[in-house]
């Protein structure tokens, strides 16, 4: 289940929509299979353009690189890039995914048809990403000079450094926020400790409340009778009964962790709608632990609605859709089970979670049972070179200490062009949002730094 966050990931520059941005939504052919000379079957890839303050003389691009996700989200939640067009005279290219919102190979049969999946990597996204940023060159007026600057948060953070290393020709700086390239090279335990880490600092009374709760929920659900109580309680889309319980289970750990990423110091409203300082709202309900079952499992459930259901609108909770409707959970989940595997654990002493210890076999297993593919383990540091990677150049790499992805991300810098900034009070890549008067120093300062980097790398390669 933890594999899920990625996309929150991703998709989590949660954005509380003060403005409207303007784009041109444009396709491009692309081949299916980028390292094939046989096969002839392409796609339409979505890309979505504004160039109002592009200068074809003198300007630069800044490339989004989509997550897996509808482009839009991110084109409408990415502010940094907007808010900094005009001073880099940049044009705004964001570009989708393939097999995410509308880029999809072999159309709506690629997510029901698990043989369709296997053009569905990073390594054919990146290529995707990279073609698309060719054929720009070669038809926007002035592209050819101007500099690129990739950026993305989460998984797109991770593609932005990535493509920086893949095709430095083509992209001539990165901004990788919140990207957990190794989350596979740390300890599995770190992301759940670091969720918890964000309850306890509402109070300790609060992360203890949750780690009571799930031998609560277990008892109660023991029977048919209690298992109907939790399906009213929760108000689940689903029923659950003795058997499953576990769903349950699974979709309350999702939803602390989302909340720990999204635990942003102002309203925002992207996957669900949220109030500042979510956690914090959550925790109200979860300060008294001499509770019954009973009492503790209602007040659970009226913490949980912080995320799932703060403006009372919804009529119940998806138990398969723990973080909104918004994301593709099943297409992330079958890169998770190929080449983006990323190893978590929960101990259940050191975090407020049940014990979940990783275990490679059943997980392989599990991925055999649901797709008919096994993980690659070392196509990580095959393809990208794990945490070798002083060769490359021109990369920010930013984490907040609030985000549990920090865990995976690069910490300190590696050389004098790959950077790392590390933030305090900064949820899941809050420097990527639109700048807000209640974002902390540390994020200002933060963009700051981004700032000046890029325009850096912008008069390197104009001196080149």
């Amino acid at each position: 289940m933890l594999n899920k966050y990625m996309l929150l990931l991703s998709i989590f520059i949660l954005f509380n929509f003060c403005e409207a941005y303007e784009y041109k939504e444009h396709y491009f052919k692309q081949k299916v299979d980028h390292f094939s000379y046989i096969s002839n079957d392409t796609f339409q890839q979505r890309y979505l353009v504004n160039l109002k303050y592009y200068d074809a003389r003198n300007g630069s691009i800044f490339f989004y690189t989509g997550n897996e996700g509808d482009i839009t989200t991110f084109a409408n939640n990415t502010g940094f890039m907007w808010e900094n067009a005009k001073a880099f005279k940049a044009g705004l290219i964001f570009a989708e995914h393939r097999y995410y919102g509308k880029s999809l190979p072999y159309g709506k049969q690629c997510s029901k048809n698990v043989e369709k999946l296997g053009y569905l990597s990073s390594e054919q996204a990146l290529a995707d990403f990279a073609s698309l940023m060719f054929h720009i060159r070669e038809t926007l007026t002035g592209a050819r000079n101007a500099p690129v600057i990739a950026m993305g948060g989460s998984y797109g953070g991770m593609l932005a450094s990535w493509i920086r290393m893949k095709y430095p020709h083509l992209f001539h700086g990165a901004i990788a926020s919140s990207a957990p390239i190794w989350q596979g090279l740390t300890p599995c335990e770190k992301f759940s400790e670091i969720v918890t880490d964000n309850f306890k600092r509402e109070g300790k009374s609060c992360a203890n409340s949750i780690k009571s709760s799930w031998a609560a929920i277990r008892k109660i659900g023991n029977t048919i009778t209690g298992a109907r109580f939790l399906t009213d309680t929760f108000k689940l889309c689903q029923t659950v009964h003795p058997r499953n319980i576990s769903m349950l289970v699974d979709f309350l750990s999702d939803t602390w962790n989302f909340l720990a990423m999204t635990n942003y110091p102002y309203p925002t409203n992207f996957l669900k709608t949220l109030p500042a300082f979510p956690i914090r709202v959550s925790c109200q309900y979860l300060q008294h632990q001499s509770l019954n079952d009973t009492e503790l499992v209602q007040n659970i459930f009226k913490a949980a609605s912080v995320f799932h259901n703060y403006t009372g609108n919804s009529k119940c909770n998806d138990l398969n859709s723990p973080g909104g409707p918004t994301l593709g959970e099943k297409l992330w989940d079958y890169q998770t089970c190929t080449e983006i595997v990323q190893p978590m654990c929960q101990t259940g002493t050191t975090d407020m979670f049940e014990p979940h210890p990783w275990e490679p076999t059943s997980f392989s297993e599990d991925c055999w049972h649901k797709f008919k593919v096994k993980p690659d383990f070392s196509i990580n540091y095959i393809m990208y070179g794990g945490k070798n990677i002083s060769a490359s150049s021109n990369i920010i790499f930013s984490n907040g200490k609030l985000d549990p992805w920090y865990a995976g991300g690069v910490l300190k810098s590696i050389s004098k062009s790959l950077i790392a900034i590390f933030i305090d009070d900064a949820a899941h890549h809050l420097d990527l949002r639109p700048s807000n008067p209640a974002d902390p120093v540390s994020v200002k300062d933060a963009r700051q730094l981004m700032l000046q980097w890029i325009s850096k790398w912008i008069c390197d390669f104009r001196r080149q």
